[in-house]
């Protein structure tokens, strides 16, 4: 019979609880909405690029001629993994790339957080979209033949046919020829979006086990890339100086997002709009006369036609002395 009461009690801090999340993703929404209505374009241009990226790593792998594998230091020295262990390296990447997925939406559910997710995801798309600009340049200049297992003589999705029409080519036989891509080698694209996610954790994120957790994982997988050959060992090597350098540039570009680990912050932050009209109208006050604010004047009183600080007439009158 006691059990009755404890669900009682239970289902109504259940009930109070989830009241109080449901107030903050409401909160959190209207905040966000205000940013979103000022970087939808660059959330757009970036998801817009995503899918050209796609399509040009599509495009290389009609290119594609399987050829002897390279010789590669990589591969002296990790074992092969073997087709059957390659998920091991996807597996490793679907966690970090969910992981920070859901870490960037966490302002939406938690009372501490230091960034606004619509402002973040402008600069994580800026630095995948400069590398990918650059591994694309880099993959169509040298079509090295592919390390992969479906890229070597013998398979059948080592080369494709020429598509029957532009169609073929624009739907880039999604998820499928993504994952069966050949010729697009440097740099890797997995370590493209790895170590972009884990650059920008490590600058916005708070926890510092989970930091140094994620550099660990960002090794263990260039090494999983490598073993399992999806990746010639250049690709890796490139992508870890490349993408670093790329990052460090696109945040010295950018200005900084504001901080909303301080309680003092302001609700909204001023937009640039909101900054320009602001300075313009400072501005037009100074040209006016009317740069002291209005809550600084004080209220005077008139005495034979002179206009008195009741301060300094309260002072005059307890010492006797009459103006």
């Amino acid at each position: 019979m006691e059990l009755v009461p404890w669900i009682a009690t239970t289902m109504v801090y259940l009930a109070r609880e989830a009241s109080k999340l449901w107030r903050k993703i409401c909160v959190e929404t209207s905040l966000e909405l205000h940013f979103l209505a000022e970087k939808w374009k660059y959330l757009l241009a970036g998801l817009i690029f995503q899918y050209i990226h796609g399509l040009a790593a599509r495009g290389v792998h009609y290119l594609h001629q399987p050829g002897p594998i390279l010789k590669d230091i990589g591969f002296m020295i990790l074992p092969e993994l073997g087709a059957e262990r390659g998920y091991f390296s996807e597996t490793l990447f679907s966690v970090i790339f969910l992981s920070f997925m859901l870490w960037t939406f966490h302002p939406f559910v938690y009372h501490s957080k230091r960034f606004y997710t619509v402002l973040l995801w402008p600069r994580v798309l800026a630095c995948l979209i400069v590398c990918q600009m650059l591994r694309i340049i880099t993959f169509y200049s040298t079509i090295l033949p592919g390390p992969n297992y479906h890229c070597r003589e013998g398979s059948p999705l080592a080369s494709l046919p020429p598509p029957n029409s532009i169609f073929e080519v624009l739907f880039i036989n999604f998820p499928r020829g993504v994952v069966y891509g050949c010729g697009d080698l440097i740099f890797s694209s997995h370590m493209i979006f790895t170590l972009v996610f884990v650059r920008t954790y490590h600058k916005y994120g708070s926890k510092r086990f989970v930091k140094m957790l994620a550099w660990v994982m960002v090794i263990a997988q260039s090494l999983l890339i490598i073993a399992s050959r999806k990746h010639y060992t250049v690709d890796v090597v490139v992508a870890w100086y490349t993408v670093n350098f790329v990052v460090f540039l696109v945040d010295s570009k950018l200005p900084e997002m504001p901080d909303r680990s301080g309680g003092n912050q302001a609700l909204l932050p001023l937009s640039a709009k909101e900054k320009e009209s602001k300075a313009k109208e400072e501005n037009h006050k100074l040209l006016n006369g009317n740069s002291v604010d209005a809550t600084d004047w004080r209220q005077r009183t008139q005495i034979n036609g002179k206009h008195v600080d009741p301060h300094v007439q309260s002072e005059s009158t307890i010492n006797g002395v009459s103006r």
